[in-house]
C-alpha cells in the first residue's frame, strides 16, 4: 500500500494539471468506488468548480474547492494519471473529463481504492493522528505519545489515528534505524531511542520523497514512472541478507499482522 512518500509523490505529479481547472464530467467503470456519495452528487455538487488546492493528509489525497474536499485512498493498487486520449485499459475505476479536454484517470487493479466527498476536512483531520513531518511531531510529542501507551511499538506506529502516513515499510526501516524491536512495549523504550526514532522518521520519509518514494510491486505516478527509494532501502525486504550495520542475518516475522524485517543483534527485544 502506498504510504506517506508515494502518496505525496502522486500529489506533487498531479497538484500542476488539476489546481485552476475544474472538472466537467464524470465515467464510472467500477461503482463501489464512491464510498460515500454518487454519481449524481458529484455531478450535483463537484463538477464546473474551480480547483483550489492538491494536498495530502495521511494516506489521502485532497482535492479542494471552497471548504469541501474531494478525498482519495490509493489502498493496495491505485494510480492517479492524466491522458490526453480516452483510455481503454481494463482496470480503470473512474474517468474524469476535465474542463481542458484531458482525462483523469483512477486505476486500480485491486479495486480496493476509494474516493470520499466531505464538506470540510475537519472530519478526516479529527480522525487522523498527527503528521509525521510537521512540527507537531517532535522528541519531547513522541516521547509522550510513546510513554502514555502501553503497546507494542509496531502497531502504535502504524495507527493512523496517532501518527498517520506511517506504513510497513517505513515502520520497518525506523526502528531498525533507532535498534528498536518491533515488538517492545511502547512505554518501555528508553528516551534516546525514541529521539533517534523521531529524527529517523522525519529523514526516511523526507529521502524517500525525494526518491518519489518506494515501488515494492506496484506503485507509480506519472503515467508509469516508479519511485526509486527502493534502492535505499536497508532492511525491508532483504531478509535473509545481512545487517548493513553488524552483518547478523536479518529475519522476518509476522508482527502487528504484518511481514516485519528486523535485525536480531541491532534490534534485542528486552521489554
Amino acid at each position: 500500500m502506498p504510504e506517506l512518500p508515494e502518496v505525496e509523490t502522486v500529489v506533487q505529479s498531479i497538484r500542476g494539471k488539476l489546481i485552476g481547472n475544474e472538472f466537467k464530467n464524470i465515467e464510472i467503470r467500477w461503482p463501489k468506488v464512491l464510498f460515500n456519495f454518487s454519481k449524481s452528487e458529484f455531478l450535483h455538487t463537484l463538477i464546473k468548480r474551480k480547483i483550489q488546492r492538491v494536498e495530502r493528509r495521511a494516506k489521502f489525497i485532497i482535492i479542494g474547492f471552497n471548504k469541501d474536499i474531494l478525498a482519495i485512498h490509493l489502498r493496495m493498487t491505485g494510480k492517479l494519471y492524466f491522458q490526453n486520449d480516452l483510455p481503454q485499459k481494463k482496470h480503470i475505476s473512474v474517468i474524469i473529463t476535465m474542463n481542458n479536454g484531458s482525462y483523469f484517470i483512477f486505476e486500480d487493479t485491486r479495486k480496493f481504492g476509494k474516493f470520499y466527498y466531505y464538506k470540510s476536512q475537519d472530519y478526516l483531520n479529527n480522525k487522523l493522528g498527527i503528521e509525521p513531518l510537521s512540527n507537531k511531531l517532535n522528541d519531547r510529542s513522541l516521547l509522550n505519545i510513546l510513554h502514555n501507551k502501553k503497546r507494542m511499538i509496531k502497531a502504535l506506529l502504524l495507527d493512523q489515528n496517532i501518527i498517520a502516513g506511517l506504513g510497513n515499510i517505513y515502520v520497518d526501516e525506523c526502528l531498525w534505524k533507532s535498534n528498536i524491536h518491533p515488538e517492545t512495549t511502547s512505554n518501555k523504550i528508553p528516551e534516546k531511542n525514541i529521539t533517534i526514532l523521531c529524527k529517523a522518521i522525519k529523514t526516511t520519509l523526507r529521502s524517500s520523497i525525494n526518491a518519489k518514494g518506494t515501488t515494492v510491486v506496484d506503485f507509480t505516478f506519472l503515467n508509469g514512472q516508479s519511485g526509486k527509494y527502493s534502492d535505499q532501502l536497508n532492511i525491508f525486504r532483504r531478509q535473509g541478507d545481512p545487517c548493513p550495520k553488524c552483518s547478523e542475518i536479518i529475519r522476518k516475522k509476522k508482527v502487528a499482522g504484518r511481514g516485519t524485517h528486523f535485525c536480531p543483534k541491532c534490534q534485542v527485544k528486552r521489554y
